[in-house]
């Protein structure tokens, strides 16, 4: 009949009425068993990679995240440029700056130990600041280029 009335569908079967012969709505399904893994996963050695995990812990990413996440045959450390052969700018843009600071801050909030001397400063972000213009941030900006290399730069080297 009409798109909004009683009577029939598109295909010709009765709509409304106390229906005695209507399907259900919905079918329950079996319930899923949630999967556990019997033996859980070992943790890694602390010594196993040794240095490899030390300068991770250090290293703030700059650049695009997509050559980050690109993916090649050849390893992650033969992708770092050589400090001789950089090719970008030695200058902290303001973006490496904010990140350094957040991340500078974020360290010192949890404990981490402070770098210059404090005159009455309780504030995190104001104690990085500090830092920074002192050139004592212990944390390397990490340049990723578009092919996937990558060039890393020490605070000290980007504030002149």
């Amino acid at each position: 009949m009409s798109d909004y009335g009683g009577g029939e569908d598109d295909f010709g079967n009765e709509v409304g009425g106390a229906g005695g012969g209507e399907e259900p709505y919905y079918e329950e399904d079996d319930p899923q068993e949630e999967y556990y893994s019997p033996d859980p996963q070992e943790e890694a050695e602390p010594g196993a990679n040794g240095a490899a995990d030390e300068d991770a812990d250090n290293i703030v990413p700059s650049g695009d995240p997509a050559a980050v996440a690109k993916d090649s045959l050849k390893s992650h450390k033969d992708k770092k440029i050589p400090n001789d052969q950089r090719t970008t700018t030695p200058y902290m843009t303001k973006y490496e700056k904010a990140r350094i600071l957040g991340t500078r801050a974020l360290q010192i909030s949890m404990n981490a130990p402070v770098l210059v001397d404090l005159e009455g400063e309780t504030d995190p972000l104001q104690i990085a600041i500090k830092e920074l213009r002192e050139k004592k941030v212990p944390l390397i900006v990490r340049r990723y280029m578009p092919d996937g290399y990558y060039e890393d730069w020490t605070c000290e080297e980007l504030l002149q």
